[in-house]
């Protein structure tokens, strides 16, 4: 019987951590959301200078890096999208920001939350820049 207990606590354990990491994933893009609300520019179609104003201002107000910025097309849509980490090494999280180029609301989203395809383009990105950084 304890045997069969020792089993199950590491499954409990690992199901409580994976709650938990959800939660703060959550929290980390509740609150790069809410920082975002007071720098949405107000005009209908939003430039690419606009988002990098609206983004750079949000990564600062939670201490978050920009990794890279491009426009791309997404269910025959226009969209700004933006990658961002916040935190370091293990610790580290990475954030996909996405508008539609047409206006509309900031999508806030941890990378491995979202289903856009350049989400998976964020971690390795990131560790080509520290490869970088390493060898400078």
């Amino acid at each position: 019987m304890d045997a069969l207990l020792e089993d199950q606590t590491p499954l409990e354990d690992k199901a409580l951590l994976e709650d938990n990491d959800l939660l703060e994933d959550k929290a980390l893009e509740d609150s790069l959301a809410e920082s975002l609300a007071d720098v949405m520019p107000d005009t209908k179609t939003v430039s690419e200078d606009e988002f990098v104003e609206v983004v750079g201002g949000a990564l600062e107000a939670v201490g978050g890096t920009l990794l890279f910025k491009m426009r791309v097309e997404n269910e025959g849509e226009g969209q700004h999208v933006a990658a961002a980490s916040v935190g370091d090494g293990g610790n580290r999280q990475f954030l996909l920001l996405t508008l539609p180029t047409g206006g509309g609301h900031l999508k806030v989203e941890t990378a491995s939350r979202s289903s856009n395809p350049v989400a998976g383009i964020a971690a390795a990105y990131a560790g080509l820049m520290d490869a970088f950084k390493a060898a400078a």
